[in-house]
């Protein structure tokens, strides 16, 4: 039975991972297949959505292979579950294959900066499908910079594997029909990682329809971090807590633009210590799929 490390649970940091590396790399030949950590690069911008790849092929932390959001980390193809649907848990588990990922291999996900876009997103899928260690690098690719730490150009050497021997849990995805048999809920089940501008309805820059789902609470992911990195996590647990309006972590259900802040907000929350919330796959715009459902704005 393979049991987490820990602090490859939720973050880690560029010097912590540099260490790791060389660790790994100081082992005999025939004892570093389990104990190398697969990289991965997640770089993503909405606005362009070639420009991660493009970023990865200038330059990666060593080792890394190249994860695309729209591509490996959701189903365009799905009709009505937002601008990022799921994608299905066997095309994930024969990703990981193909990326070198078995159960026992420790990895580290990253993109540009804070782990929003879209580090936080593949974290939380390899949680989901089981995976026990997997961490954001704190700071992504910038930390790793200002640390002095080695970027190249060259493409990783990886042997496939079979699909990943797990499913994802459908116990931690949360429906729209939870969202609307929810809504009459005291606040503080429901939190949107949003900026506060879209979650009011004020702009909406991505989305058809502007507002909220009725008695969401807003946390903008921004607040989580300082300067690109999660702040200390005594810092968040004091602000994150009194938002959750007296419920349980298991009980809470984060959401978003199209489910891949949420993932930042929920790191964020497990870095805390407040750890089983859930996340609105489908999020804000899933939930606007269907003009039946209600809307909230201010």
């Amino acid at each position: 039975m393979t049991t987490a490390v820990p602090g490859w649970t939720t973050l880690i940091d560029a010097a912590g991972l540099a260490d790791a590396l060389a660790a790994a790399d100081a082992r005999p030949l025939d004892a570093r297949a389990n104990a190398v950590p697969r990289l991965v690069d997640v770089r993503f911008s909405l606005g362009d959505p070639q420009a991660g790849a493009q970023a990865y092929a200038r330059g990666h932390l060593p080792g890394a292979v190249y994860a695309d959001l729209n591509r490996d980390l959701a189903d365009l193809s799905k009709p009505g579950h937002g601008r990022h649907p799921l994608p299905d848990s066997a095309a994930f588990a024969a990703r990981l294959g193909q990326w070198g990922i078995a159960v026992d291999t420790p990895v580290v996900v990253y993109d540009g900066g804070d782990g929003s876009m879209a580090a936080a997103r593949l974290w939380w899928l390899l949680k989901l499908i089981g995976h026990p260690q997997v961490a954001v690098l704190d700071g992504g690719l910038a930390a790793w910079q200002a640390a002095g730490l080695p970027l190249t150009t060259a493409l990783p050497d990886i042997t496939p594997l079979p699909p990943y021997p797990g499913q994802f849990d459908e116990r931690r995805i949360v429906r729209a029909e939870e969202i609307s048999a929810r809504l009459s809920h005291a606040p503080g089940w429901l939190l949107d990682a949003r900026a506060g501008e879209r979650f009011r309805g004020e702009v909406e820059p991505l989305d058809p329809v502007a507002g909220h789902v009725p008695g969401a609470v807003n946390r903008p992911f921004g607040l989580n971090v300082h300067e690109g990195r999660f702040r200390q996590s005594a810092e968040l647990r004091a602000e994150l807590q009194p938002l959750l309006g007296g419920c349980a972590p298991e009980q809470v259900v984060l959401m978003c633009g199209s489910g891949v802040t949420a993932c930042h907000l929920l790191l964020a929350l497990e870095h805390a210590g407040l750890v089983g919330a859930r996340v609105y796959a489908d999020s804000w715009s899933g939930w606007i799929s269907d003009p039946s459902r209600p809307v909230a704005r201010g």
